[in-house]
């Protein structure tokens, strides 16, 4: 299919989705919910698969080469939903080819990798941000918004988990090494960027993690101060779907305490408390849930539902950042994704704890 002219590249931003699978389309249907975007363009290793998710997603064009997609005057910004193994070589072709780019989580294997695009961008004068949308959210721009206000006081420490039912497929991605499988780069990208976003700048104190049978990590144990506030956070993916986590992101401080309630990495929803807590009510329970719908005096529960995902927002937040001339956004800085992946190689680099 042919790209289009640049009258009509002028209605709207055009996006261009590099790769066709799960995320990618879930990016696509949350565009309805962004003022002023379109989608221009799809690229996929294969014309027919590239076609059909043109046309169920109502994409204007479609392609199986990366040159003519990059090169489609209709595309105003690249999301790379592609494995993260292709991360790197993808985002450098297409800031190569002048077109800013929005790299799916994690934004590369390593965080030589995020550098490298972060080094490429800025010399090429073209944005990049690594897609952590959970810092986009509503949810998470009010909870740091109160924290940074002092609504919960100094804050005393944080704690985090992700623990997902995922049951050990030796044939899955999330444990293939050869695939960049493993649970820190999966699941692990949510707490470790989001601390820092919240708290202040990452430093790892210790961490531990468990391997699955094919090598790659299925659960962790990560101890970090952010700026000075200790951090904990827990990843796993676990057999026994009664042993998922709470999965919230709590911060203790010393006249309050906030909740971003389970699952934390979507932002459904925060719980504020006008009081000190050494721990909060386990969100799973039947009690915490009925009582969530209740007025209770010195709790404050914030609903932030959406009729999307929640792609959308930070899809919003490149269209404005890129308005600007930026080169990155200072929600995202592409610094920080490395310093992710950084302590990701940290925790690695020691043996497993099985």
């Amino acid at each position: 299919m042919a790209g289009q002219t640049d009258d009509t590249k002028q209605d709207g931003f055009g996006w261009g989705i590099w790769a066709t699978g799960a995320i990618a389309a879930q990016f696509a249907a949350d565009l309805d919910h962004v003022p002023g975007a379109r989608r221009a363009a799809v690229c996929s290793r294969s014309m027919e698969t590239a076609q059909a998710f043109s046309a169920k997603h109502g994409f204007a064009s479609a392609h199986a080469d990366p040159d003519a997609f990059l090169a489609d005057p209709a595309v105003d910004a690249v999301y790379i939903a592609s494995p993260h193994t292709e991360h790197c070589a993808q985002a450098l072709r297409a800031i190569a080819a002048g077109k800013p780019v929005l790299i799916e989580k994690p934004v590369a294997m390593t965080s030589v990798e995020a550098r490298t695009i972060e080094d490429a961008a800025r010399n090429a004068g073209v944005f990049a941000m690594e897609a952590l949308w959970t810092r986009f959210l509503p949810a998470v721009q009010r909870a740091k918004a109160l924290i940074d206000d002092g609504a919960i006081g100094t804050v005393r420490r944080a704690e985090a988990s992700l623990l997902f039912h995922r049951p050990f497929d030796p044939e899955h991605r999330l444990f293939d090494p050869a695939r960049g499988g493993g649970v820190l780069h999966d699941l692990g990208v949510y707490p470790l960027s989001l601390a820092p976003f919240l708290l202040g700048p990452l430093a790892l104190e210790r961490g531990r993690w468990q391997a699955a049978p094919t090598g790659v990590d299925r659960a962790a144990e990560v101890a970090l101060t952010c700026g000075s506030v200790p951090f904990t956070a827990k990843v796993g993916f676990v057999e026994d779907p009664a042993a998922e986590g709470r999965n919230d992101f709590i911060v203790y401080g010393e006249t309050g305490t906030l909740r971003i309630n389970r699952h934390f990495l979507s932002g459904p929803s925060l719980t504020l408390w006008d009081r000190p807590l050494e721990t909060t009510p386990d969100p799973r329970g039947w009690g915490e849930k009925l009582a969530r719908r209740l007025p209770m005096p010195g709790r404050t529960v914030m609903d932030f539902a959406r009729p999307s995902r929640g792609l959308n927002f930070q899809a919003a937040a490149v269209q404005a950042a890129i308005a600007r001339g930026e080169t990155a956004h200072p929600a995202m800085p592409l610094s920080d994704s490395a310093a992710v992946l950084a302590i990701i190689e940290q925790v690695l680099a020691a043996p497993p704890e099985n």
